[in-house]
């Protein structure tokens, strides 16, 4: 096995890590998610790629980022499970795949936006799965994903 399902398998190595990654971040003052983040300004900046299809908008109603409504509002998306935003028609395949356990972290952001339907089908297992996200992020998606803790609190 291979990508997220060898990374879910290995969940007792995974825990090490994070306690290591924690411990470290304390021995430096830091928060754990402040440690190895990336720059939510440089987030913020990059938003003009993804505001065509996404917006920002909180449970109140108050517009973060104007943009599009093809994709779902991404407010709150860190610690979401994934294709669970009420009122937003999902793809099937990425519905399957926050069933099956997809949570948005900074691991499986990153690796989603870089390649989303290659990440979905490694994910599920199904070699014909698709996302719907055509776009691919080439670069900065810690700084994104940043972004998005930055403004969720």
């Amino acid at each position: 096995m291979n990508g997220v399902f060898a990374r879910m398998i290995d969940e007792d190595a995974m825990n090490a890590r994070t306690a290591i990654s924690a411990l470290a971040a304390t021995a430096f003052g830091l928060t754990g998610s402040a440690a190895f983040a990336g720059d939510p300004a440089a987030g913020e900046n990059q938003w003009r790629q993804c505001r065509a299809c996404h917006m920002i908008v909180s449970p109140e109603g108050e517009t973060i980022q104007n943009g599009g409504r093809v994709g779902p509002n991404l407010y709150g998306i860190v610690g979401r499970q994934a294709g669970t935003v009420d009122g937003f028609r999902y793809g099937a395949d990425l519905v399957a795949a926050g069933d099956a356990g997809l949570v948005w972290d900074e691991e499986s952001f990153i690796a989603y936006v870089e390649n989303p339907t290659g990440f979905i089908r490694e994910f599920t297992g199904n070699a014909s799965a698709r996302s719907p996200m055509n776009f691919q992020m080439r670069s900065g998606a810690d700084d994104m994903f940043a972004y998005f803790e930055s403004i969720a609190n």
